[in-house]
């Protein structure tokens, strides 16, 4: 098993999740792929799946709730017991933070949107603090604290990578409240402490319907605001752990149960970068935003 390499996926039992699972076995035949899924059984699906391709052998199922302390620290202990040590962390569990009105949705044939921005406008969409609050809480602390927990195995490998699962809408150019994108924009003063502080106070405007007062027009603000924290996050691992290849990656606005199969990429093209984000060389780009397979900026 030492001569192995393990890899986590968040989030793997569907979509661009369980994509990236498929291309990691099917590309490096030496990877053992741990796919992590909130409903386990989902999970086993899942892998029944990859059986039937011929590619669950280096598969396992592991329950992970990226909200619940308890869950992040099981998950913690069976990489400890099993494998000892991990090579590659894919944090690509996620949600929108909005509650999509369904009758609306209907009238929306799949394919017909192109872009992520008129598909969440077009959609009579409804953004709630306590949706917001999830959001938040999965997108962005569901990242950092899976990665937290999961840092010490990641330092026993020869090469280890972390790939943040993102959007293009989480671009800088697209945060409305003016004092969050200046503080989010000071690279050489990123730290947890602001990244908190511009959580905190987006979900306090939030909370006391302040939102619009700040610029924020759209219904999936929270959703935006979580994945642009989750870029500067990348930043402040990639400065903190120079010798880790950590990147962030947009796949692109892909056709998952998440948009209702609207988009313009497939599972499979959407998967395509973060699975050679994973596997890059050691002299590999880090701490850096990608479209795909191609370098964007933040």
């Amino acid at each position: 098993m030492a001569s192995k390499r393990i890899a986590i996926v968040t989030g793997g039992k569907r979509g661009i999740g369980f994509e990236i699972i498929k291309q990691l076995v099917s590309s490096a035949r030496d990877l053992h792929v741990v796919l992590t899924a909130q409903d386990v059984q989902k999970g086993i699906q899942s892998l029944q799946i990859l059986k039937t391709l011929g590619l669950s052998e280096n598969v396992v199922v592991q329950h992970l709730d990226v909200k619940n302390p308890a869950s992040i620290a099981s998950l913690a202990d069976f990489i400890q017991k099993r494998f000892g040590k991990l090579d590659i962390l894919v944090n690509n569990a996620g949600v929108t933070g909005i509650v999509i009105n369904d009758k609306s949705l209907n009238l929306v044939k799949p394919g017909e949107v192109s872009g992520v921005q008129p598909y969440m406008t077009k959609q009579f969409m409804l953004q709630t603090y306590e949706t917001a609050k999830d959001c938040i809480e999965t997108n962005y602390y569901g990242t950092r604290h899976v990665t937290e927990a999961l840092l010490p195995f990641l330092h026993l490998s020869p090469s280890p990578r972390i790939v943040n699962i993102s959007t293009g809408i989480s671009k800088l150019e697209n945060i409305k409240d003016e004092a969050a994108k200046k503080m989010l924009s000071d690279v050489d003063r990123l730290t947890e402490d602001v990244l908190d502080e511009v959580v905190t106070d987006f979900l306090r405007a939030a909370k006391d319907d302040l939102l619009e007062s700040k610029g924020w027009n759209e219904p999936f603000s929270a959703y935006i605001v979580s994945k642009t924290v989750v870029n500067a996050y990348t930043r402040i691992l990639a400065k903190k752990y120079p010798s880790f290849r950590i990147n962030t990656v947009n796949p692109g606005f892909t056709k998952t149960d998440l948009t209702n199969y609207q988009g313009i990429y497939t599972p499979e093209e959407a998967a395509v970068g973060p699975v050679k984000l994973a596997l890059m060389p050691d002299e590999g780009p880090t701490g850096r935003f990608f479209f795909q397979s191609k370098e964007t900026t933040f």
